[in-house]
């Protein structure tokens, strides 16, 4: 009996154990993320060219920013939009020179941009044509 019992406060102590070391995991992970925010929030971005996106990408920026680093997936869970709504925003905003991505065997995480401080690229419309009548 008395074994049964040495046996059961063993299999408690090392579930204890287990459990602790899952939160010393997930503890480590917090203060990385946290220490990803708070260097990348060292970079401070214009309210102007904050301002001069449109609310969709500019809203899927923030996430990103907020994050730390982030995937499509990720995004679109936080935003609640489609995955490929959201991957498509995230190029968009890659190209204009908001973002950096790189890829990590399949998944493709964006980060913010180390030349956030530059004049960003604007968003590319249609050239409207010069009326050159002289009536």
């Amino acid at each position: 009996m008395q074994e049964r019992v040495d046996m059961v406060r063993r299999s408690v102590l090392e579930q204890i154990y287990r459990e602790m070391i899952n939160i010393r995991v997930r503890l480590d992970d917090i203060e990385t993320n946290f220490a990803k925010i708070t260097s990348a929030s060292t970079v401070p971005m214009s309210e102007a060219n904050l301002i001069s996106l449109p609310d969709h990408l500019r809203k899927t920026y923030l996430i990103v920013i907020s994050k730390g680093q982030c995937a499509a997936a990720q995004a679109s869970n936080l935003t609640g939009r489609c995955r490929a709504v959201e991957s498509n925003y995230l190029n968009q905003l890659s190209r204009m020179g908001w973002l950096d991505k790189r890829r990590i065997s399949k998944v493709v995480y964006f980060q913010a941009s180390h030349t956030s401080n530059t004049s960003l690229q604007p968003i590319k419309t249609k050239p409207t044509p010069i009326n050159t009548n002289n009536t």
